[in-house]
C-alpha cells in the first residue's frame, strides 16, 4: 500500500482503515483513493481479508493420566463488513485465537481416555471450532475450519505403545503361521485319506473283476458239460 502526494492504493483482498484526526472515518476498499493528509486524514492501517492459518500446540493430560500434545490447525479470515471490529477490537488476533483453543482442548481432553482422544479427535476439533466461531464473531472474524492434525503422546507412552503394537503384530503373525500349518496338515491328511480310499476302491474293483470272471467261467463250463452244475464244478477241486 503506497502513500504519496495524498494518494493511496489498497491491494486486492485487503482493506484500509481511514481515520480523521485519530478517529475512525471509514473503511477503504481495494483500489485508488485520495488521502488529504493535510486536513487530518490518514490511514491507520490495513487488514488482510485472505484466509490465514494458525497452528497451535497445546499440552494437556488425558483421563488415564497420559500427557499428550494436541496440534490444532485453525483457518480464519476477517470479514469485510466487520473490518472495523477486526481492526480495533483485537490487538493480537493469534494470541486471542490460541487462548480459546487452549481453553476448549484443556476442558475436553481430560475427560477422555487416550484411545478415545484418537477416536474422537474430529469431535474435539468441532468443539474448538464452535467455541471459536461464537467468540470471534464479535471481533469481525470468521472461523473457516478447525482440524486436529496431530496427537503426540508422551515419549515414554509412545515407546510403550510401539512395543505393544509390535508384540501384537508378532502374535498375529504367529497365529497366522500356526493356522497355515494346521491347514497344510489337514490338506495332507485329506490327501492321504483320498489316496487310501482310491487305492481300496481299486483293490475292491480288482477282486470284483476276479469274482465276476470266475463266475462266468463256471457258468460257461456247466453249460458246455451236460449234467454238470456250477456247484459240481466248484466241488470238483
Amino acid at each position: 500500500m503506497g502513500l504519496c502526494f495524498g494518494c493511496i492504493k489498497v491491494e486486492q483482498s485487503n482493506v484500509a482503515v481511514k481515520e480523521h484526526f485519530g478517529k475512525f472515518d471509514r473503511v477503504l476498499q481495494p483500489g485508488f483513493h485520495c488521502m488529504p493528509w493535510c486536513f487530518g486524514y490518514m490511514v491507520a492501517g490495513k487488514l488482510s481479508l485472505r484466509v490465514q492459518q494458525l497452528d497451535i500446540r497445546c499440552e494437556t493430560k488425558t483421563k488415564d493420566n497420559v500427557f499428550v500434545t494436541m496440534v490444532a490447525s485453525v483457518q480464519y479470515r476477517a470479514l469485510s463488513d466487520k473490518a472495523v471490529d477486526a481492526f480495533y477490537k483485537l490487538s493480537n488476533t493469534k494470541l486471542q485465537v490460541q487462548a480459546y483453543v487452549f481453553d476448549v482442548i484443556r476442558a475436553s481432553v481430560p475427560k477422555l481416555q487416550l484411545d478415545d482422544v484418537f477416536l474422537q479427535k474430529n469431535d474435539i476439533a468441532k468443539g474448538v471450532e464452535d467455541e471459536l466461531q461464537k467468540a470471534m464473531s464479535g471481533y469481525g472474524l470468521k472461523i473457516v475450519q478447525t482440524l486436529i492434525v496431530d496427537i503426540e503422546p508422551d515419549q515414554h507412552v509412545k515407546k510403550s505403545m510401539n512395543e505393544i503394537n509390535a508384540a501384537a503384530r508378532m502374535r498375529v503373525a504367529a497365529n497366522e503361521k500356526a493356522e497355515a500349518e494346521k491347514i497344510l496338515q489337514i490338506k495332507r491328511a485329506e490327501g492321504e485319506a483320498e489316496s487310501k480310499y482310491l487305492s481300496g476302491l481299486g483293490i475292491a474293483r480288482q477282486r470284483q473283476a476276479i469274482v465276476d470272471g470266475l463266475r462266468d467261467s463256471v457258468l460257461a463250463f456247466s453249460e458246455n458239460v451236460q449234467g454238470t452244475s456250477a456247484k459240481d464244478v466248484l466241488n470238483s477241486r
